[in-house]
């Protein structure tokens, strides 16, 4: 970050002539041919305008020519500025873009439980048995974190389990709970 600001700041401290340094180092940090013609380019303009305020015939360089020139220069510098801090920002976020995995892999397929052996479900009476049906599997989605899929699929699960029990005998009598009557 440091690096950044200081050859940020470079071209402006120095009233655009040293925006070269900037670009170079882009150039060698972004390792692209548009950087290094920028390069170029930006010793090409520099050294058009450092001429042409060398040849204003004015005493004080205060001529149409020193003028044109120094404006060139420090406009040269403040975008020369803006560019790199486009650049080098832009490069750094693609790399770390690149640098990150997704936050978690695709599954291959849902969990699905293994098959229990069926026990007593505590004095109701037991489920038929019957093999399962394989279920077909859904298109790969979005990737989902593990924990999420292995819950959705124990609810699925427990959802089956309960459409599939026997309902209670006798449920429409009022005032029966299914204990039988003490009297």
């Amino acid at each position: 970050m440091a690096l950044r600001v200081l050859f940020a700041l470079l071209p402006v401290l120095s009233c655009g002539f040293l925006g070269w340094g900037t670009m170079l180092r882009l150039a060698v940090v972004t390792r692209k041919a548009r950087d290094w013609a920028l390069l170029v380019v930006n010793c090409v303009i520099t050294v058009a305008w450092l001429a042409l305020i060398g040849a204003d015939p004015t005493p004080n360089t205060d001529g149409w020519q020193g003028n044109t020139g120094a404006f060139g220069t420090i406009l040269t510098g403040v975008v020369t500025c803006v560019y790199f801090l486009y650049a080098d920002i832009r490069h750094y976020e693609a790399k770390a873009a690149a640098r990150t995995a997704p936050w978690y892999p695709a599954q291959q397929a849902p969990y699905v439980p293994p098959q229990q052996q069926a026990r007593p479900a505590y004095g109701y009476p037991q489920p038929p048995q019957h093999t399962p049906t394989p279920t077909p599997t859904p298109a790969p989605g979005p990737a989902t974190p593990p924990r999420i899929g292995q819950v959705r699929a124990e609810l699925d699960e427990l959802s089956e389990l309960l459409r599939k029990q026997t309902p209670h005998p006798n449920p429409g009598t009022p005032g029966n709970d299914g204990e039988g009557s003490a009297r």
